[in-house]
Order: C-alpha cells, then sequence, then structure tokens
C-alpha cells in the first residue's frame, strides 16, 4: 500500500473481528478490521493497543487468494 501518511491511517474506527476459527482457549490468532476505507488493518488480538499491519484491499485479497488453497502451509 503506498504510504500517504507517514503516522499511517487512522485506525481509532476499526472494527475488529477474529476468525470464528480461533475459539476461546488463547494461542496466537490475529484480528482483522475490514471496515476502513481504503485499508484492511491485522493486529494480534493478544496486543490490541501493539501495531497493525494495514493492506490495501487488493492485497489483502490476494493474501486470502494465497492462503485459501494452502500456498503457505
Amino acid at each position: 500500500m503506498e504510504a500517504t501518511d507517514p503516522t499511517g491511517p487512522d485506525l481509532s474506527m476499526a472494527a475488529w473481528k477474529k476468525s470464528s476459527l480461533s475459539g476461546d482457549s488463547g494461542g496466537n490468532r490475529v484480528e482483522v478490521a475490514g471496515n476502513l476505507p481504503g485499508a484492511v488493518a491485522v493486529r494480534d488480538s493478544k496486543n490490541p493497543a501493539g501495531p497493525a499491519l494495514v493492506f490495501s484491499p487488493g492485497e489483502w485479497s490476494a493474501f486470502l487468494g494465497a492462503v485459501k488453497p494452502g500456498r503457505f502451509g
């Protein structure tokens, strides 16, 4: 994603969601906010105040398209 703001996008309105496959037993999981205009943000659910990775919708779609068929594992 091309950066236009050196401080990054405003994530204060992000609606964070975790996968229903994550369960409630702790462990590693991520949360995704797809409600931001022109951006998809991803963060560590165990550290909600920590940093987030931000992708364009096209980048996020390409990532999901690669993950679903199992290209990463």
